[in-house]
């Protein structure tokens, strides 16, 4: 599999070579354009228990898709639904922890895991679920706005605010805590954060889905209003 990404930072598309036989499983919704002869497999990964976590607890598809290429290989192209930057990540026996709207496929030999044990406090905190990506293979990621690496040695910690973290490397101690007081909480304009602890590498995303949502709602008009501030919003 050889993946190329084009057009970033902001409208980053990935172009994915398989080989003859090759399969990728993909996120409902990602493919853009495709090769003749790649074929389509849909179907619910794992069983009903497994598919249902994937959906409700998660946040990503039901039903897995899976494209396999024909005799001669093919080409599938494949982005994200926000406006961003798209990043390729090979997994050497190792494994990383994704924020989960940020995950868009996978190779064979990589195990994307809805159960990750520490997704339960980030969820209960702000409602953000991890998922555990493990194995050998390829993993494609999507962010909102560009991506930047940060990497942790031994005992150092940074911290980052949630709505702007894609991914980092499993094992890393973090604690996810509110930042300053109260005070601060409610009138800083910032939420909750995590303190990420080294060794291991952190990927950020420049822009966050929440902030963007908070600047835009105010703007848009109210259900029955004929005037005030907003926008005016025709469909036709």
């Amino acid at each position: 599999m050889e993946v190329e990404i084009k057009y970033r930072p902001s409208y980053s598309i990935a172009a994915v070579k398989l080989s003859p036989g090759e399969t990728i499983q993909v996120e409902g919704g990602a493919m853009v354009g495709m090769s003749a002869g790649l074929t389509l497999e849909t179907k619910a990964k794992g069983g009903l228990i497994k598919s249902l976590a994937r959906k409700v607890l998660a946040g990503e598809s039901f039903f897995v898709n899976t494209y396999r290429a024909p005799a001669q290989g093919g080409e599938i192209l494949l982005a994200p639904a926000l406006p961003g930057d798209m990043d390729v990540r090979t997994l050497q026996n190792d494994s990383l922890v994704i924020q989960s709207g940020s995950y868009v496929a996978s190779s064979d030999g990589v195990e994307i895991d809805t159960k990750w044990g520490g997704a339960k406090t980030f969820f209960a905190r702000e409602g953000v679920f991890m998922l555990k990506a493990s194995g050998t293979g390829t993993l494609l990621l999507s962010s909102y706005g560009a991506i930047m690496e940060v990497n942790l040695t031994a005992g150092q910690t940074y911290t980052v605010d949630t709505g702007h973290l894609v991914a980092f490397t499993e094992g890393m101690g973090f604690n996810v805590r509110s930042i300053g007081g109260l005070k601060s909480t409610v009138f800083s304009g910032e939420g909750l954060v995590v303190d990420l602890t080294g060794p291991g590498q952190v990927l950020l995303q420049t822009r966050s889905e929440a902030a963007f949502l908070a600047w835009l709602l105010p703007l848009l008009p109210k259900s029955g209003s004929s005037g005030g501030k907003g926008f005016n919003i025709s469909l036709g």
